[in-house]
């Protein structure tokens, strides 16, 4: 069993320890050892970062993981080392430090939620950039609400309220009665259980700041639906807190350089845009309308009228998604047409309700017979791709199929 040094003193930084068994792969190494400093992951809170250091080689711990026995994970730098040799351990302060000051103030925030809407925390995460909780919460929360939540949650922490951490092989009954979450039943003992004054009590098993005042403030960034029952908050505090909103600042003053009218707020200079992209929408809409009527009165005007339809074949340079919208209005303003228009390796095959005697979804398989490629679609519209000839005598076999067929009076 390794000797757990980061919950005799979270604030060890560094230490000794002796090698207890190896195993390599590459460049990547596996260590066990009799003591540690490195937190491993679990609770929501990521493992400890840092280096391990003996005579001759150095190893960059990426992972820290286990129970009884912590495994330390990383890239090896320098010999291989053996079993029984003397390391020294230097944690990366700075992420643990701040995960110290999230996982402090994750326990605050949840209470603070229970306490004003008797919600429960389901799930706890911390990210390098951010934090999040899931509360069972089937509610909403407004903009006030929220705000109250950081208010009593931020007057807590400047509280300077102490954080203890109790340790027990049995729970005593009384202490059973203020906690906020039970003990799963997979937690064996030693228990761990965080206390920070009168505002929170619950069984944790992560790293804590000593006092609420060394996490600084806590800023709530997001909330949103998970699901039908579970809403997330993102958060995050200290110095990650003043990381995320100097980047919020900087991307909400660029933005608004970015406007015409340069002045705050920024929500209204997005609606006046909004209103003017609305207004420029519709007039682009209306000259492509205005461009597609004098483009289906030239191509009707060479349609070749076989029984009565005329019929459009044409190559498009667009993509596929615009000239399928132009064949939707070519054919449904015009009656009695089909419209054969290939594109880059695509064809759509479309014809009027009026005309019979002819499936486009028909069409397109017995054309596919002999050109390859795949495809689907309706009586009055079909489109493929994927041919092993060019679009051209996809277009060329259609229109001789489509003869046939109204020639015939069927497909």
């Amino acid at each position: 069993m390794t000797e757990k040094l980061f919950y005799r003193d979270p604030y060890l930084r560094e230490a000794k320890a002796r090698i207890t068994s190896i195993e390599v792969e590459g460049k990547r190494v596996k260590l066990t050892l009799d003591r540690t400093i490195f937190y491993p992951e679990g609770g929501g809170q990521p493992s400890d970062r840092g280096l391990i250091e003996g005579n001759g080689f150095a190893v960059r711990v990426d992972r820290v993981a286990g129970k009884e026995e912590i495994v330390h994970e990383g890239v090896i730098e320098g010999r291989t080392p053996k079993v029984g040799e003397e390391v020294r351990l230097t944690l990366d302060w700075e992420w643990r430090y701040e995960n110290m000051r999230a996982h402090t103030g994750q326990h605050i925030l949840s209470a603070v939620i229970k306490g004003l809407y008797g919600a429960e925390t389901t799930g706890f995460q911390i990210f390098p950039e951010y934090n999040k909780i899931e509360i069972d919460y089937p509610g909403e929360l407004n903009w006030e609400d929220i705000l109250e939540i950081e208010r009593k949650t931020n007057e807590i922490i400047w509280g300077d309220v102490p954080v203890e951490v109790e340790v027990y092989d049995d729970l005593p009954d009384e202490l059973g009665t203020v906690l906020r979450k039970e003990v799963s039943s997979k937690v064996k003992p030693p228990i761990r259980v965080v206390r920070i004054g009168t505002v929170d009590v619950t069984p944790c098993g992560g790293t804590h700041v000593k006092s609420t005042r060394e996490i600084g403030f806590l800023k709530i960034l997001r909330v949103y639906r998970k699901s039908k029952k579970l809403l997330r908050v993102e958060f995050a505090t200290g110095v990650r807190a003043l990381k995320y909103l100097g980047e919020l600042l900087e991307d909400y003053w660029d933005a608004l350089n970015e406007m015409p009218n340069k002045n705050r707020p920024l929500v209204e200079r997005v609606r006046e845009l909004k209103e003017e992209l609305n207004g420029l929408e519709a007039e682009k809409d209306a000259l492509r309308r205005e461009l597609w009527e004098w483009k289906s009165r030239a191509l009707l005007k060479d349609a070749e009228d076989i029984g009565g339809v005329k019929v459009v074949a044409h190559l498009e340079g667009g993509p596929l998604k615009d000239t399928q919208a132009f064949v939707v209005y070519l054919v449904d303003k015009n009656p009695n047409t089909v419209a054969l228009i290939g594109g880059d390796n695509y064809v759509i095959f479309a014809k009027n309700r009026e005309v019979t005697g002819i499936a486009m979804n028909e069409l397109l398989r017995e054309v596919l017979k002999e050109t390859g490629g795949g495809g689907g679609g309706s009586e009055v519209l079909a489109r493929g791709g994927g041919f092993n000839v060019k679009p051209e005598e996809v277009i060329s076999v259609a229109l001789k199929k489509l003869k046939g067929a109204l020639q015939r009076g069927a497909p």
